[in-house]
């Protein structure tokens, strides 16, 4: 194997190997909270971690986690819960069809996470961070643009930045326009996705792919999310995945996660978003904060 191969390879599992490590650390008495290696999910997992260190457990912390390896880590007692999604368990880890309707999506995951008598699913979260379409709100008012339906009557009057893959995606253009119809923009020109809000604000285009919880939403005035109003994606709701073991042990934890699943809604999250991702601060400060706010 040449050098250079090694070192990806080596790049690849320090990761997993740093969590093996972790949880052989771990004592019996702790409940070891993973998430992603994003804002939103860590904002969660530390939200998740300091209501359950003020129940009296002990939480130790494994943070930014990939992606890809997150379902390992947890399968091999790494961790023992972590906040995951709904679409991502539907679509990219049991690769099941599309449904659209989130309690149905809810009940199939658990089902299906419960299957291998490992892993279960608690509450989800009303907190959706699914995908859709962000305009510059001067714009859907000039056109009365609330809804994707909307946005493809009035198609040939926008400009819009796309980022390239949303292009050939199925769940991008090719998808959407199997259910709107076709989406003819006035133009469309590809920018890379961290540059689409400034894009918008700069007056280059109109409209671009986004994610529903992004903290940029939070300024309204110069920002709208379109109603998906015949829902395309998928929900993505924010649900934490545990493992039974876990629970057999420390049976009041769902009743806890589950109360704060409640305050996690999809305005809130853009919130807690936007004060990491535009103003700045610490996660765990935001995390710390809103906890505090709902006690």
């Amino acid at each position: 194997m040449k050098k250079t191969q090694k070192m990806k390879l080596l790049l690849l599992l320090l990761p997993l190997l740093v969590l093996v490590a972790c949880g052989n650390s771990s004592s019996d008495n702790t409940i070891k909270i993973g998430s992603k290696d994003f804002t939103e999910n860590l904002i969660v997992g530390e939200i998740y971690a300091l209501a359950l260190e003020d129940q009296g457990y002990n939480v130790e912390r494994v943070s930014s986690i990939a992606s890809s390896i997150i379902p390992q880590a947890i399968e091999s007692s790494q961790i023992d819960l972590y906040p995951e999604y709904t679409g991502t368990s539907l679509l990219s880890i049991f690769k099941l069809p599309l449904e659209t309707n989130p309690d149905q999506v809810a009940q199939t995951i658990r089902e299906k996470y419960e299957e291998g008598g490992v892993l279960t699913t608690l509450d989800y979260a009303p907190a959706n961070d699914s995908a859709g379409i962000a305009m510059k709100t001067s714009v859907a008012n000039q056109y009365k643009i609330k809804t994707l339906s909307d946005l493809q009557m009035n198609a040939e009057n926008i400009r819009f930045a796309s980022q390239g893959e949303f292009d050939q995606r199925e769940d991008g253009i090719p998808g959407l326009e199997k259910v709107y119809g076709p989406f003819k923009f006035k133009s469309s020109k590809v920018y890379d996705n961290s540059l689409k809000y400034q894009v918008l604000k700069s007056d280059e285009a109109d409209a671009t792919p986004a994610y529903t919880t992004e903290g940029q939403l939070s300024d309204k005035e110069q920002f709208t999310i379109l109603i998906d109003d015949k829902k395309f994606w998928p929900p993505y709701n924010i649900v934490p995945i545990v493992r039974q073991d876990l629970l057999k042990k420390f049976p009041n934890v769902p009743e806890t996660l589950n109360a704060i699943n409640k305050h996690l809604t999809t305005e809130t999250m853009i919130k807690l978003n936007a004060s990491v991702d535009i103003d700045g601060k610490d996660y765990r400060q935001v995390a710390k904060e809103f906890y505090q706010s709902i006690k």
